[in-house]
């Protein structure tokens, strides 16, 4: 052995639930990302630090997906509603602990989607793909208290609350708590 680590590629993964297809991004994408992610509410809650500025579509919907894909990181997905085939939303994986089974999920709904449960039915389906068939153990969320609308989400897609890390995460107005909520394999048997 040469004292190298092998990296896992993280699983390209397409599942579909009767309303909505979840699929890896693509390079024709990037303009509904970027519309995504540009949004003020969405931007409110991204857990990225405002410095960066808006999200490019493109980068992440092609080199940053491919990069956390190759890297065993996570992967990036759209969200396609299936009675227009519109990309309305985005859910990303990232922190994947291979040896511990474990990975997080986090998402971003368009503004005309939301409050039809959307959100929930993709993390779900992701979720029970990610447990299922890949045999991860674990999946968490991670909200930041006030976010109201993610924590819906999280309840719906069956995830349990733990607890709170202190001053864990930050979004665009700085540092916050973040609300830990997960899935394990046992919620599913």
């Amino acid at each position: 052995m040469s004292g190298e680590v092998a990296v896992r590629r993280f699983p390209t993964l397409t599942v579909s639930t009767p309303r909505v297809h979840v699929r890896p991004l693509r390079a024709r994408d990037a303009g509904a990302v970027s519309a995504i992610f540009a949004d003020k509410q969405t931007q409110r809650w991204l857990p990225f630090h405002r410095e960066l500025g808006q999200i490019d579509g493109d980068a992440w919907c092609t080199e940053m997906a491919q990069e956390r894909r190759d890297s065993g990181n996570g992967d990036h997905y759209g969200v396609v509603r299936r009675e227009d085939e519109r990309l309305v939303g985005c859910l990303w994986t990232k922190r994947t602990d291979w040896g511990g089974r474990v990975t997080e999920v986090s998402y971003a709904i368009a503004p005309e989607a939301r409050g039809f449960g959307m959100a929930a039915e993709a993390v779900d389906a992701i979720a029970v793909a990610l447990i299922l068939e890949h045999g991860f153990q674990r999946l968490e969320l991670r909200v930041a208290p006030g976010n109201t609308a993610s924590r819906r989400v999280a309840e719906k897609a069956g995830f349990t609350y733990e607890g709170l890390l202190r001053n864990a995460g930050y979004v665009h107005s700085g540092r916050v708590d973040l609300e830990v909520w997960s899935l394990v394999a046992a919620d599913l048997h």
